[in-house]
């Protein structure tokens, strides 16, 4: 029983390895090896090699197919390069499973000692994840080490062998059993390790090796199938291709006693025949399958086709892949998307708020309606996925970003509640055709400013952000002239009606707090360039020109609708 525990415990420290390397790999490189993988996906060799390359770094084919799998769901790639990359993510692996198993007993003490007093010393500097690499890559080679001096009591055990043996009889029964551990340790590459460690044991023989390693690769598109089962359709192809591509190893499964036996007549051990069979299966397979990536996407598209509800539906969050969360770069790159996708929402609601002003169209007012429910749902789910990714991780450029991506999304919210009681009582009360015109000027002036400042928290440029504070600075200046045309009109007794000048008053009032808060990035970014340039107290001029650091909007308790809680900030 002791020996057994021995055995598990070797495993789950192989499991834990691979994880901690993937992790620390895409906290450092993340946004690098998600811009190189989005650069190479052009031509389906690059992508093939940069699939490879991106794949031995970060030691686990799911996380490049799930980087794939979003570029493609966001339509910044083809699908047939995406395929090619994953045919690479399959070679990457095979490569690493080699590398992981040379004869290296001397580097696992001295990675797990500089890696710890690396990662103690700066844990929140880039340094201190790199240490963290370096501690799973010795954890690697220490498991690996352990598995074969705890399986070796259980070599003589003859009920184990019996088992074994009964597995080598049905080929699909042992891929099916390395597919489940692959699955399991959401790894291939730690499922293939352990094969060839008890391989070289002598535990298994070299069929049942062999059928377990096809499995494993089999277990990995099943699982990259599984985590994109939350994309649209296009992202969901590239999981498809990947997986009837692995499948195609069953077709193997017949020539596995006659192909073993041709391989014991090789000059290697044990462990290196089962090594070097991932190698060659992984590299002849995917090199004579790579001219089939066109007509394998034109497939995948048949058979997952795009859906008019996908199209239409914008409540549900597309971005915020929970796979991600231990990865703060890549999560906090899904939550800006999906806050760009609230910016859409609010960009719409001012579209319908036009019409409802202009052409009094119930329709456009219940499609405004509609909105705001939706935005209010992706704005649950991104402050949600915010609060669960762990902050302890975070540096301190990240820990900033999660603070910018929270407050650009608390004042979309506040907007989106802006909106829609403007819309509220622009039905109810009538306005005339000079205050509509106006209003329609001033309208303008609001959608420009909307997508400058979504485009300035994107970017994060200074020049932009400083172009930002000069369209706040003229849309205040157009407000208060229109305010005092207005009232003048009213001192000229053009309008008869009190309430009618009052709704257009508060109407434009309105506006120039919704300008406030799509113009809030500025100050994010101006604040952030003048920390980096040491002068983290010093105002910038267009900080004293508008008066204000920081926008903050009070909550307007008196016309918020019962049950509404609205957060945002504005100057």
């Amino acid at each position: 029983m002791l020996t057994l525990l021995h055995l598990l415990s070797a495993i789950a420290l192989l499991v834990w390895g691979t994880h901690i390397v993937r992790t620390g790999i895409l906290r450092v490189y993340g946004m690098q090896l998600r811009q190189l993988l989005s650069h190479s996906m052009r031509r389906t060799p690059l992508a093939f090699l940069t699939g490879i390359g991106v794949t031995a770094l970060v030691q686990s084919s799911n996380a490049t197919a799930m980087l794939a799998s979003a570029f493609v769901a966001e339509g910044l790639m083809a699908l047939a390069p995406a395929l090619a990359a994953m045919l690479g993510a399959d070679v990457g692996t095979a490569v690493m499973a080699r590398v992981l198993t040379l004869n290296l007993s001397w580097l696992s003490p001295l990675l797990l000692l500089c890696g710890v007093s690396l990662f103690l010393s700066q844990k929140r500097n880039r340094a201190g994840q790199l240490g963290r690499v370096a501690i799973g890559l010795g954890l690697i080679m220490l498991a690996l080490e352990l598995i074969v001096a705890a399986s070796e009591p259980i070599t003589h055990a003859q009920g184990l062998g019996l088992l074994f043996a009964s597995l080598t009889g049905d080929p699909l029964l042992a891929a099916v059993i390395g597919a489940l551990f692959a699955m399991l340790t959401y790894s291939s590459l730690a499922t293939v390790l352990l094969t060839a460690t008890l391989a070289g044991a002598g535990l298994i023989d070299l069929p049942l090796a062999i059928g377990l390693v096809i499995g494993a690769n089999i277990g990995s598109g099943m699982l990259a199938y599984l985590n994109s089962s939350l994309l649209a359709a296009a992202g969901r192809r590239v999981a498809l291709g990947n997986l009837l591509y692995k499948l195609l190893g069953l077709l193997v499964l017949p020539l596995l006693d006659p192909l073993a036996t041709w391989m014991r007549t090789l000059p290697l051990s044990l462990q290196d025949q089962v090594i070097g069979f991932h190698l060659a299966y992984n590299s002849l397979r995917c090199l004579l399958l790579l001219p089939s990536v066109t007509p394998m996407a034109h497939l995948c598209t048949r058979l997952l086709p795009e859906r008019v509800t996908e199209r239409n539906s914008t409540a549900q969050p597309r971005y915020l892949d929970p796979d991600a969360l231990p990865t703060p770069t890549l999560a906090l790159a899904n939550a800006v998307r999906e806050t760009l996708r609230i910016g859409d929402l609010v960009e719409q609601m001012l579209g319908h708020l036009q019409d409802v002003l202009l052409e009094h169209r119930a329709e456009a007012g219940h499609e405004l309606r509609r909105l705001e429910d939706e935005l209010d749902k992706l704005y649950g789910a991104v402050k949600l996925y915010l609060a669960k990714l762990p902050r302890q991780a975070l540096d301190e450029a990240e820990d900033r970003r999660w603070a910018e991506i929270i407050e650009l999304a608390v004042n979309l919210r506040q907007a989106g509640y802006i909106l829609a009681k403007m819309q509220r009582r622009a039905e109810r009360r009538s306005i005339t055709r000079p205050d509509l015109e106006e209003l329609a000027e001033l309208h303008a002036e609001l959608l420009a400013n909307l997508r400058l400042g979504l485009s300035v928290f994107l970017s994060g440029d200074p020049r932009s952000a400083r172009q930002l504070l000069r369209q706040k600075r003229r849309f205040r200046a157009l407000e208060r002239r229109l305010a005092h045309a207005h009232v003048d009109r009213l001192h000229r007794q053009i309008l008869h009606s009190p309430e009618v000048g009052s709704a257009h008053l508060e109407l434009l009032e309105d506006m120039k707090r919704l300008n406030s808060l799509f113009c809030c990035s500025a100050y994010v970014v101006l604040e952030a360039e003048a920390q980096n340039a040491d002068r983290p107290n010093e105002k910038s001029e267009h900080d004293r020109q508008d008066g204000e650091l920081h926008c903050l909007l009070a909550d307007d308790a008196a016309n918020r609708p019962p049950g509404r809680t609205a957060g945002g900030s504005a100057g």
